[in-house]
């Protein structure tokens, strides 16, 4: 699968997902049609652990959206412990593949981990404003809501033009 080239490795790998890692058969037909010959046996040795990898991805996303949504993190602790772990992860594993860190761009792999710092604020102030407008549209709601009864309200019980003209102040109803 490495071989083939890369916008027919994409289209290899949406359709695995899209197919459920499923249909072997069917998908080398369909890449032979693309003119790629490769094998139902190759494609589920690749596709096995594409899918098991995805599997893993999922439930990390899963994991993850669970923890956010039990936890708020305002102050971005979430994203700081993430880097400060990916970093420690990184090193851990050019330390057990005895790799020379002089033949391997660290600061390429740091820039990853800044770009995914920067993700997470991005997520985090999108999140914010989301939030912010949703309490903006409540509010609207219940403004309108609270008008609506207050013209419904008439001059029932003794409440006079100037009462209701006190409370809409009161309340910011125009």
């Amino acid at each position: 699968m490495h071989e083939l080239p890369p916008e027919l490795k994409e289209w290899l790998d949406a359709e695995l997902i899209r197919r459920g890692f499923g249909d072997y058969v069917q998908l080398a037909e369909d890449l032979k049609a693309r003119g790629a010959d490769v094998s139902k046996s190759a494609l589920q040795r690749y596709g096995s652990p594409f899918e098991r990898r995805m599997d893993q991805l999922k439930v990390a996303t899963e994991q993850a959206r669970a923890i956010v949504d039990s936890a708020p993190d305002d102050e971005d602790k979430l994203g700081a412990a993430m880097m400060r772990i990916t970093q420690e992860k990184i090193f851990g594993m050019l330390m057990q593949l005895d790799i020379d860190v002089n033949e391997v761009d660290v600061n390429k792999l740091f820039k990853n981990v800044a770009e995914i710092g920067k993700a997470s604020v991005s997520h985090k102030k999108f999140s914010f404003e989301a939030r912010a407008a949703l309490k903006e549209e409540a509010r609207r709601e219940l403004l309108e809501e609270q008008k609506a009864k207050l013209d419904a309200l008439g001059n029932k019980g003794g409440v006079t033009a100037d009462t209701k003209a006190k409370i809409r102040e009161a309340l910011g109803i125009t």
